[in-house]
């Protein structure tokens, strides 16, 4: 078997086609600049390291299921004068999540909490954290149905394993449906409230 065939066969059993498609102009590079063998390692490497990186972050961003795509880079600051760019720009590098802590997006209809709250998510799911987006009625049906099928406990364990929940109170609607939900469901608001404790707890 040749040489490139060999590592040809290398790289398909250590799944690792990013480092294969890099490797010519790799190698061509790494000779013209005299690299040393750790150095050709590395970059070689960290390409395919890269790569999955970027793909593990797409898989989580469409897990999520967020309506649509929105970055911190989009948001009009200068249209949302009430909104702190500072402030935003300091959650974007996503220290609430290590120190798990809660935040809470206040204000009226059409003012950006939504693009923020899914802008920030997405930089959770690019960095390798795993998400959960829903309404707040999404929620409260999703744990509503788990409570019917007698699988609520199961359920509150597996969102005790996101890093990231998002409830987004998009329209009236939801607010109603929280209110409805946490007086006609008490304990289903408990376990959800005894949920977020346990994630701060940690």
């Amino acid at each position: 078997m040749s040489t490139q065939a060999e590592l040809a066969h290398l790289f398909r059993t250590l799944k690792a086609p990013a480092a294969a498609r890099a490797l010519p102009k790799l190698a061509e590079r790494a000779r013209a600049e005299e690299w040393s063998y750790e150095r050709f390692a590395e970059a070689l490497l960290a390409t395919e390291v890269a790569s999955r990186d970027a793909h593990g972050g797409e898989a989580r961003i469409k897990q999520a299921r967020f309506p649509a795509r929105k970055t911190l880079e989009e948001f009009d600051f200068s249209f949302q004068r009430s909104v702190q760019k500072t402030l935003v720009l300091h959650l974007g590098q996503l220290d609430f999540l290590t120190a798990k802590d809660n935040v809470v997006l206040l204000g009226p209809p059409g003012t950006g909490k939504t693009h923020l709250a899914i802008a920030l998510a997405i930089r959770a799911c690019l960095a390798g954290q795993r998400v959960a987006f829903a309404t707040a009625t999404e929620w409260v049906a999703r744990l509503g149905d788990a409570q019917r099928q007698g699988r609520l406990d199961e359920e509150l364990r597996r969102l005790l394993w996101i890093p990231l929940l998002i409830v987004d109170l998009r329209r009236h609607r939801d607010y109603a449906d929280m209110l409805l939900a946490a007086t006609a469901t008490c304990l289903l608001a408990a376990d959800f409230l005894t949920v977020a404790a346990a994630r701060l707890s940690a």
